[in-house]
């Protein structure tokens, strides 16, 4: 009997693009983060995308003390890989996205593919009313934001995360960022297997439909062949539409509040885990099986979590 293909899920239990006020589940506290992570990775997602938050106002904190909060407990809670970002958020210096990355040296790090914009305000046509000051202008904001990524810049974040023997999940919002890490492929920089993270849904980026997921999709298989592995992201309402179609022609798939807050038409997802649920049973349900963290570091070819760097976190 042929051994069926294992599919890898992420779960992006908080990120930087949703604001508090827009759902009760949302993880803020380094406490909540670290529950909600470690009941995504006992649902079944083999990595865990982490972002960080201040603890009384829930905006994005990139800082190292504020990944302290919870690295520690996610480990000590489940063998999920820790992938840390190092987009942080748009409003953030290159600098200040790195923090959290040099001080654990994590086994996966997120890498965006590309300088572009990044427009969240159409979310204030759904969301009105807000607890903290700072989460509208946040979001009205983003109609003049530039999401830096310059090929100096990504230079540097291949080349010194590298040396820690840190891989990357390499975000890809368009068609052009495949060609941008193709660049660095060429030159030597990376080295495979590449995990690609193709993001459909955000402003500034390419969309959601079909023909947009295998446009991406052929592209990189032109790109890379045989040297990558697949990951979709779909933002919000298209989450688990665009999941089954990477799942389906194989490829892994990510879910998690940073990417929708939502489980169903109008209804909110009241825990990660939630989505990480419904992603295992449609996975199964196509004949496959969800890969475990162990079968994640081995096909992603990962260091391992001895070598993240947790001391580094605070008391």
């Amino acid at each position: 009997m042929a051994k069926k293909r294992k599919v890898i899920i992420t779960c992006a239990v908080t990120g930087a693009i949703h604001t508090p006020s827009m759902s009760p589940y949302l993880p803020v506290t380094g406490d909540e983060i670290a529950e909600a992570a470690i009941a995504a990775s006992k649902a079944g997602a083999a990595i865990i995308h982490l972002h960080a938050r201040n603890q009384e106002d829930g905006r994005p904190d990139q800082t190292a003390e504020a990944f302290g909060r919870f690295l520690p407990k996610i480990h000590q809670g489940c063998d999920a890989v820790m992938n840390l970002t190092t987009g942080g958020s748009p409003y953030m210096s290159l600098e200040q996205r790195l923090e959290p990355a040099f001080a654990f040296e994590p086994e996966v790090a997120s890498m965006n593919m590309g300088t572009m914009n990044f427009g969240l305000f159409p979310m204030l046509n759904r969301f009105k009313d807000f607890k903290y000051d700072w989460e509208y202008d946040y979001l009205k904001n983003s109609d003049e934001l530039i999401f830096k990524n310059t090929y100096r810049d990504m230079e540097y974040v291949l080349t010194e995360l590298g040396k820690l023997g840190t891989r990357f999940e390499f975000e890809c919002y368009d068609t052009a960022h495949l060609y941008n890490l193709a660049h660095y492929v060429d030159r030597g920089l990376v080295k495979p297997p590449f995990f690609i993270q193709t993001v459909f849904g955000i402003l500034g980026g390419i969309g959601t439909h079909p023909e947009d997921v295998q446009h991406m999709r052929r592209t990189a298989d032109r790109l890379f062949g045989k040297d990558y592995k697949w990951s979709v992201l779909g933002a919000g309402s298209k989450q688990m539409s665009i999941a089954a179609m990477s799942a389906a022609e194989g490829g892994n798939v990510r879910v998690g509040l940073e990417d929708s807050l939502w489980i169903g038409p109008g209804e909110l997802a009241k825990s990660n885990a939630d989505q990480v649920t419904r992603a295992v049973q449609m996975i199964e349900a196509m004949g496959l099986e969800v890969a475990t963290p162990a079968e994640a570091r081995e096909i992603l070819e990962l260091k391992g979590a001895d070598k993240v760097k947790l001391q580094n976190a605070a008391a």
